[in-house]
Parts: C-alpha cells; structure tokens; sequence
C-alpha cells in the first residue's frame, strides 16, 4: 500500500502533467577546453551548435512559447567537469524562477562532462522541477520519449564523457609535463621582468622597462630596506605593479587577488625576490589543480617542481640572488613604522639558548642587545648576554678586519706554494677519514649480499629483504656522498689551490675597511653569537674553504716559506 501511495504523491512529476503546457525552451551551447586545445575552430563550432538547436525549434515551433535572444546560453572554451559557468548558472537561475521549463542541447557532453552532475541534472534536478529536457544526438527527450532518460545510452554515454575528459586531461598534463622538463615556458603571462618571445611562445625575452625595477628591489633589499620600506617607496613614486604595467602593456592580465586599484605589496616583492626565474632558471609546476573534476589549485612541494637552468637571459646575477635568499631565511623583522632594517638585524644570536638577540632604544641615543629569550620568554631561562650597539659595531668590525688580514696572508702563500715546483701534497687526516668511510661502505655492502642470501634461504620473508634492503641502499648512498666529499678535497689539496679564489676575493676587497655596513655583514658573515658579560664570535662565511686552505699550506709549509 505505501508504495502505492508513494506513486500517486508523483503524479506530477507524469508526462500526462505536460501536455496542456507550451515550453519555455532554454538552448545551452558549451564550447569545451579540451575543443579549443585540439584545435577545433572556435567560432563554427558555437555557430554548428547554435544551428543544431535552431533547427530543432523551427521545426517544433508548435510546442513551446516565442522566444528572445536571452534564451540561448552560450559557455565559450569552458569545460565541462563542473557547474562553475557563467551562462550554465544563468540557466539554472531561470530555471529555479521558471522562466526556463525545457532545455536543449547539442548531446549530453555539452550539458556536462562530469558523470555525477550529469546524473543529478538529469534524473534528479529537472525530473522535480518538470523541466523538459531534449539531446539531439543521443535522441533523449524526456516528454515525447519518456523511457530514453532511462536508457542505458545515457548513463553509459555520461561515463565515456567522463573518461574522455580523464583521458584528455591527462594527455594534457604530459604534455605540459614534458615541456616543463624541456625549459619550455607554458604560462599565459610572462613573469614581471620578460615577454614572451614573439617568435616562440615557450621562451622569455627581457622586458628592459621592467627588469630594471626587479634590479631596484634587490637592490634596495640588500641595502637594508626591508620589503614594507620597498612597498612603500614603488607605490610612493608611482611605479606601476605587475598588474597595473602589464595591463598598460595591452594585456587582459589580472592578479588573483587584484583590488579595483592594484598596487605594489610586500606579497609581490617577497614573491620576485625569491623567483629563480630572475637568474635564468626556469622553475615551473608550483601549483596544480586537484583533478580534473575539481580545479582548485594547491601548492606543490617545491622538490616536485620543474626546474630546469640558465634556459633565459638572467635579470639577477646568482652571486646577488643567493646573499638575498640568505637574507630572507633571517629572521629580520622590524618596528612596524620601520622601513630600514638595522645593522645587525638578523645576524645575532644568544651563544647560550640560541635565540635571536632583541634590539632596545633607550629614551636618548643609548642602544643595546640583549637575549630574545630573557627579554620575551622568561628571566630564568636565559641570562640577559647584554651588549651595547656601540661595542658590537667595534667589535665586529676588528673581527672582520682580522679575517681580511688573514686572507692576504693565506692568497700571498698560495702564490708561492704555487710558484714552487709542483709537489703532491697529502692530508693524513683526510686519507683516515676516507678509509674509514671505505670501511664503513664495505662492511654495507657485505650485509647487503647477506641479506639477499637469508631471503633466498627463506630466514627472512621478501618484505623484510626489500625493507631492510632499502635501509641499506640509504646507508650506502649517504656514505657515498661523504666519500665525493672528501676524495674532492683530497683532489683539490693534491692539485694546488687558487690564490685568487671567490672566497679570498670577497674578503681582499675589504683590506680597507674602516666603517662597517650592512652589505659587508651579508657578503662576509653567516652569523655573530653573544655570550653573557657582552663577548662576541664571528661565524664567518666560506669557513670550511679557509680551513682547507690553511691545511693545504700547513702541508706545503716548506715551499711557502722557502
């Protein structure tokens, strides 16, 4: 009985409810993603669809109402794995008022290439609201033909929908893919800085207007202005941002998260001083779509990214851009009105706890350092390691210049080790460390041949072999690196070493120094400690090429003083 009843409740829902009822009719046209990237002619295949439906209307002009322009939807290189359309959401808007109450299409792959919106659309949304829907090619008309919604071509059809786009979609992205590896640029817009090529799409030109901005702002970054202070100055000075210049450049360019005035933010310039591409990398795949049903984009670690060298003319030399990637991992926060960053900002730590040191003002002129820790966390779990402003600088600055006093020493030596006949030179310690490392890789290797022989003995299942296989595998790889490591240096001890390396070259060029600034500090320094009763060390940059040199002289001692 209650399935009786539950037949009678839907009645209405009955094709014998449509006969007294003329059609608003509704033509839906989509014109997909996947046409346009096959290269199917845009225009004829709207005009094809529009034909198709017209057709169908002057033919059946006795069952629906006069018309208007506005009942045609048109989705121009939409796809059709979701509802997020334009004119489709129109449609479902007259529905929903009834101004729509019959719709059209070309065949079901216009309504939808997604298999469950297709399905919902079908046999839920419009059979509730007596929406008569009509597709020409697959012969579904669910007034005239009621069993064709129910037919096993419509459910089946909406499947190899689905798949075609799963299937194209994923040919896409290996094609992408591929030009990814190959350096190819696949971006609608070129990076601020570059135009694409007018000759080859797929390879950056730099733009000169531009390029010296992105010069500007690391420049300034390196001088001490930090990315608000930047901000500031480009907006202060009327310098257009990247959306703002590349729309004048006659680009529909907008920024995803463009205002209706768009201007320069500390988002925009902590995002060009990080980009690669401005030393001619080509760093690609950062974001992805999380199917081909659902596009909303999400990051992508950065080891999965495409990232393929010196495939462009660089903006930034790397020497430049690695000092500012070193600078933004500091952590080099300031005041909030502040524009420049403090001499030592960034560089000091607390020797004992490890935290970063806190810059104090005085009411007058007096400045001093003391441990984040004491200052902010808690007073008994750190001491406070004060240090006047005045008495770091001074400090600091002796070290430097001893530093550089010792780097005219070392290049001076070299040169003459250098002159002297050529002699082998040979580390005891570097050949222990090596052997021993050649040890450990060989006592690795033989577990990893017992292993193999436990599991064909049956002592152990194939899972733990493979397991512990692996563990081995990493065991060995580490060793292996270390061991490239040393034989190297080995190697650079054996050959000789230049007098005139990078490392004593940015050192030799300081043999003057008598005012320190930020740009020595970041050339020169990795970090400065500061112990308690106000003592201070230097960690100098380029430690392990000054311990080698000094080893390789302390080995050809004889000829240097010779």
């Amino acid at each position: 009985m209650a399935r009786t009843k539950n037949r009678g409740n839907n009645t209405a829902n009955s094709p014998t409810s449509y006969k007294s009822m003329r059609w608003r009719l509704g033509k839906y046209i989509r014109l997909s993603k996947e046409d346009l990237l096959r290269g199917r002619d845009e225009s004829n295949s709207v005009v094809n669809q529009r034909l198709l439906l017209e057709q169908y209307h002057q033919t059946h002009m006795d069952e629906f109402y006069e018309g208007d322009e506005n009942d045609v939807y048109v989705d121009d290189g939409k796809t059709g794995t979701d509802t997020d359309r334009e004119d489709f959401q129109r449609l479902l808007a007259d529905i929903y008022s009834g101004k729509i109450n019959c719709v059209i299409v070309k065949d079901l792959s216009r309504l939808s290439r997604n298999y469950t919106d297709a399905g919902n659309l079908i046999e839920n949304l419009f059979v509730r609201l007596n929406i008569r829907f009509i597709s020409l090619a697959e012969g579904v008309d669910s007034y005239r033909n009621p069993d064709s919604v129910s037919n096993i071509i419509v459910p089946i059809t909406n499947v190899m929908n689905d798949q075609y786009c799963y299937q194209t979609s994923k040919k896409i992205r290996q094609v992408f893919d591929m030009k990814r590896r190959n350096g190819e640029f696949i971006g609608s817009y070129a990076p601020y800085g570059y135009i694409k090529d007018p000759q080859d799409k797929h390879a950056l030109l730099v733009d000169p207007e531009a390029a010296e901005i992105v010069k500007r702002i690391f420049s300034m970054f390196l001088s001490g202005k930090n990315k608000r202070g930047i901000t500031l100055y480009l907006n202060d000075h009327g310098v257009p941002c990247p959306t703002v210049y590349k729309q004048s450049q006659g680009l529909k360019y907008n920024a995803p998260n463009a205002q209706g005035n768009p201007m320069w933010s500390t988002i925009t310039i902590d995002t060009i001083l990080k980009n690669r591409v401005y030393v001619g990398d080509m760093v690609q795949g950062r974001q992805r779509v999380k199917s081909y049903k659902i596009h909303i984009q999400e990051r992508v670690p950065e080891e999965e990214w495409f990232i393929v060298e010196n495939t462009h003319e660089a903006i930034i030399d790397r020497e430049t851009f690695d000092k500012v990637q070193g600078l933004l991992k500091r952590d080099t926060r300031t005041a909030p009105k502040q524009k420049q960053l403090y001499l030592f900002s960034g560089f000091l730590k607390c020797a004992d706890c490890g935290r970063a040191m806190s810059r104090i003002a005085s009411k007058g002129t007096y400045v001093y350092y003391q441990c984040g820790t004491y200052k902010s966390l808690s007073k008994t779990a750190c001491t406070m390691h004060s240090i006047k402003n005045t008495r770091l600088e001074v400090g600091v600055l002796f070290a430097i210049q001893q530093q550089v006093h010792l780097a005219v020493t070392y290049s001076e030596l070299v040169s003459r080790i250098n002159a002297a006949p050529l002699k082998k030179s040979k580390s005891c310690r570097l050949e222990d460390m090596i052997a021993i490392k050649e040890k450990e890789l060989s006592k690795i290797m033989r577990y990893k041949q017992a292993l193999y022989q436990d599991w064909k003995d049956g002592e152990i299942t194939h899972t733990d072999y493979r397991h512990m296989s692996e563990d081995y595998e990493q065991q060995a790889e580490s060793i292996n690196a270390v061991l490239r490591t040393l034989r190297a240096e080995r190697d650079q001890l054996e050959n000789g070493m230049d007098a005139e390396s990078p490392f004593l070259t940015a050192f030799l060029k300081y043999q003057n120094i008598e005012k320190l600034t930020r740009d020595i500090l970041i050339e020169l320094v990795d970090h400065i400690k500061v112990y308690e009763g106000g003592n201070i060390s230097v960690k100098f940059k380029y430690a392990d090429e000054f311990r080698r040199m000094a080893e390789y002289i302390e080995l050809n001692s004889q000829l240097a003083v010779g």
